[in-house]
């Protein structure tokens, strides 16, 4: 992992519509579509499926917005800030690099394709922001999405 590859700052609402205009109000963020998927996933007790509901602002630096999932670790941050995203070109061994250093994995989705790949994880120390690792693959569709923010 290294800084240059941070490229979004993760922030789980209540609200996400209202959060999403209020934004565009006050500081002038446009918006991608929402996507809303039922997200699979591993998390250290076993497999679960998330109902996640997202978007991102149209221009850089990003910022991600999150509907809250009760009962998930997707409700909102003390600090606001849920996580900070970085591009990874082997997620797995990041991973492995982060729990070595005592930030273990919270939650990692893998590809639906069969191929074993990890898509993203999340993972989480007792300071700090959880981090997200987003597969470098994701890149050209995170990009396709990102263009559909309203101009």
């Amino acid at each position: 992992m290294k800084a240059e590859n941070l490229y979004h700052t993760g922030i789980v609402v209540d609200d996400l519509e209202a959060t999403m205009e209020r934004l565009a109000e006050i500081a002038g963020y446009t918006w991608t579509d929402i996507v809303e998927v039922d997200q699979e996933a591993v998390t250290p007790d076993g497999q679960v499926t998330i109902p996640m509901k997202m978007v991102y602002s149209g221009a850089d630096p990003r910022v991600e917005l999150l509907q809250t999932v009760p009962g998930s670790l997707w409700t909102p941050a003390d600090s606001g800030v849920h996580h900070i995203g970085y591009w990874s070109d082997d997620i797995e061994s990041d991973l492995a690099t982060l729990e070595s250093n005592g930030i273990p994995f919270e939650v990692k989705s893998y590809n639906p394709d069969g191929s074993g790949s990890v898509l993203w994880a999340y993972a989480k120390g007792p300071t700090g922001p959880r981090i997200e690792l987003v597969s470098r693959g994701m890149e050209p569709f995170m990009q396709y999405w990102w263009g559909t923010a309203n101009k």
